[in-house]
């Protein structure tokens, strides 16, 4: 069976003959990414002298900053500092045909391995960067008319994204956006799906007519809107964080109807360097969320400098994850 065969065995609930996986070398890793080459004619219209720091402009004209070396930054100045500028913005060329090519190269080289395209975001996340975020919640109140008219110009510009990564050869488009914090969504619920879910469900369904499934990751308590992701067409949600909701909450609620891609959680356990505790949770995701013939990705946090994780830490889970996910009982690396 190939590694494409058991992600699909995985995310079909058919009964893969392993759990799938995406972990480093010497481990299995299931998947291959494609990501979008750079725009040749784009560029920056500001520049920023070391003495700002670590500033930079992306290609939808967003300034962004960060203190550290390794995080991602956030926004400190959006393209769309005003309403006004909105029917004059120009997005930039992510839905360029020449700039999925070398992804369907990548693609062609791992004919084994199930191919996943990476959007840039979706909805949220692209207007949230182009209105700054403390803006744009405060627009979701204030300003929902105009919300609106940057929607409808985001969704179709996605949805040709999309339609590029059908063509390049992918089996999948991943996304990622944060929607909340340690307690609770960023917005309420009821909004969530007034204003945004819609769009997620147009988008999940240009995928589903190309033959691609939606993969999303998000950080933070999202568990009150699981349901109406799955509605939407969500086939796998990528959880860092998956004691924060509870494994057995999990498996116990959505088991079945969505596959969880996540790693050893990587606030509470990972970080501890107890090693029996690291393994025993990689069981406990194995067990609980990959017991629906199917139904779970055992996954590798790569940035752990941010998060003071020691590589022989995440070394154990990888081997936790073969050893506890192998119906054949592999043998372990190392």
């Amino acid at each position: 069976m190939t590694p494409r065969q058991i992600v699909l065995q995985t995310i079909r609930f058919e009964g893969p003959e392993r759990i799938a996986m995406s972990l480093p070398e010497p481990y299995p890793n299931d998947v291959v990414f494609g990501s979008l080459e750079p725009d040749p004619e784009w560029k920056p219209s500001q520049t920023f002298t070391p003495e700002k720091g670590a500033m930079w402009e992306d290609e939808w004209g967003n300034v962004w900053a960060r203190l550290d070396d390794s995080s991602k930054g956030l926004v400190v100045q959006g393209a769309l500092q005003h309403w006004s500028q909105l029917d004059t913005y120009r997005m930039p060329r992510i839905d360029d045909p020449t700039r999925y090519q070398a992804a369907r190269e990548t693609f062609e080289n791992h004919p084994d391995r199930y191919k996943i395209g990476g959007l840039w975001s979706f909805t949220f996340d692209v207007m949230r960067y182009l209105r700054r975020m403390d803006v744009f919640l405060e627009d979701l109140i204030a300003h929902p008319a105009h919300v609106r008219r940057l929607a409808d110009r985001v969704v179709p510009l996605l949805g040709r994204c999309i339609e590029n990564w059908a063509k390049a050869g992918a089996d999948a488009v991943m996304f990622g956006e944060d929607w909340g914090t340690q307690e609770r969504l960023l917005v309420s619920p009821a909004m969530w799906r007034d204003v945004f879910k819609p769009d997620y469900m147009r988008l999940c369904q240009v995928a589903k007519r190309h033959g691609l499934s939606v993969w999303m990751h998000s950080c933070g308590y999202i568990y009150d809107i699981i349901p109406d992701l799955i509605e939407c067409g969500i086939a796998v949600l990528q959880l860092d964080q998956p004691a924060l909701f509870g494994v057995h909450r999990l498996a116990d609620a959505f088991g079945g109807r969505v596959t969880f891609w996540c790693p050893v959680d990587i606030q509470q356990v990972l970080p501890s360097g107890d090693e029996d505790k690291i393994d025993a949770f990689a069981r406990h995701l194995v067990d609980k969320l990959g017991a629906f013939n199917g139904g779970f990705i055992a996954g590798f946090y790569s940035d752990m400098p941010s998060i003071g994780v020691e590589p022989e830490w995440q070394d154990v889970a990888c081997k936790a994850f073969v050893k506890y996910g192998d119906k054949r009982a592999a043998e372990v690396p190392g």
